[in-house]
């Protein structure tokens, strides 16, 4: 099989693994594990996992690339203690529409606070999200403008997700500009699981399980979704354009909505539904005709 070939289908099946673990995660969370404390028995087997598979550059781990870990690995753990904690509220399909949101944050984070031009395509995508956005989590009310008193605290809990993701997409791509992706791989992983370790029992009751349910998903987030996602990811974009990967990571909010509709028989309203589907369409036109209206501007300039 051709390198290119194998690259998209290994990064299509990544994504199928990080669409369903949200499934896996809310079976996980509504009733035998804490949130904060199973997010660091998944994230320090990661870390255990990365530190096995990259030793050689772990070793070699420098005080800039450690710098830049803990910045990456800071917004990292963010991202997951909100995710993981809404995702109690909320439905699993929802929240990866609403984590699909920090896609189309980061042009507009790059554009807010590091003072980045964007395109008229990326404006596009990030108008069309957040009225998906709005869709999604503002339910409906006789007036027509929004019962805002009624939005659920989980979405809330999960659009922080969103917004810390956004921060550590753009720390984790400065990051690894500078320094190895393995060693800002395993940071990344082993500081989110050290802050997720200190802050478990200070901002929850801690309790645990061990369930087959909960060991087979501590053992998929851990080493599928996290340990082998990031290792399988590094090696397939060296063979992949960035506009395919883009359209293949689009994918993980529907692979959740399909796993949460046969699993869970999770269903959205017809009204969540658009605006699921805005969101959608708001990260493919920001990622691909944003995109690729950037690399035209480059290459004219």
């Amino acid at each position: 099989m051709p390198r290119a070939l194998k690259a998209h289908a290994l990064l299509v099946l990544v994504t199928f693994v990080w669409g369903a673990t949200f499934v896996v995660i809310k079976n996980a969370v509504m009733q035998d594990a804490s949130p904060l404390l199973f997010n660091f028995a998944r994230m320090t087997l990661a870390a255990l996992a990365l530190a096995i598979v990259f030793h050689h550059d772990v070793v070699r781990i420098t005080r800039g690339s450690f710098v830049a870990g803990v910045l990456a690995g800071t917004f990292l753990w963010l991202g997951y203690e909100f995710q993981t904690t809404g995702l109690r509220l909320t439905t699993a399909s929802k929240s990866a529409f609403l984590t699909g949101v920090s896609v189309i944050l980061v042009p507009l984070f790059l554009m807010l606070f590091w003072g980045r031009k964007t395109t008229t395509w990326t404006a596009v995508g990030v108008l069309a999200a957040l009225v998906g956005l709005f869709l999604l989590t503002v339910p409906a009310s006789a007036s027509g403008t929004g019962n805002w008193g009624s939005v659920n605290r989980g979405d809330l809990l999960t659009l922080g997700c969103a917004i810390s993701f956004g921060f550590q997409i753009i720390f984790l791509g400065r990051a690894t500009e500078r320094h190895p992706f393995a060693q800002i791989a395993f940071l990344q992983t082993a500081v989110a699981a050290v802050l997720m370790g200190i802050t478990a029992p200070l901002l929850e009751r801690p309790h645990m399980v061990w369930s087959p349910r909960v060991l087979w998903a501590i053992v998929i987030t851990g080493l599928l979704g996290t340990a082998a996602a990031f290792t399988i990811q590094a090696w397939a974009q060296q063979f992949t354009p960035p506009t395919h990967t883009a359209l293949i990571f689009s994918l993980e909010p529907v692979f959740a909505w399909i796993t949460s509709y046969v699993v869970l028989d999770e269903r959205l309203g017809m009204r969540a539904a658009v605006g699921a589907l805005l969101i959608l369409g708001g990260v493919l036109i920001s990622e691909l005709l944003g995109s690729t209206a950037t690399a035209v501007v480059a290459v004219d300039a």
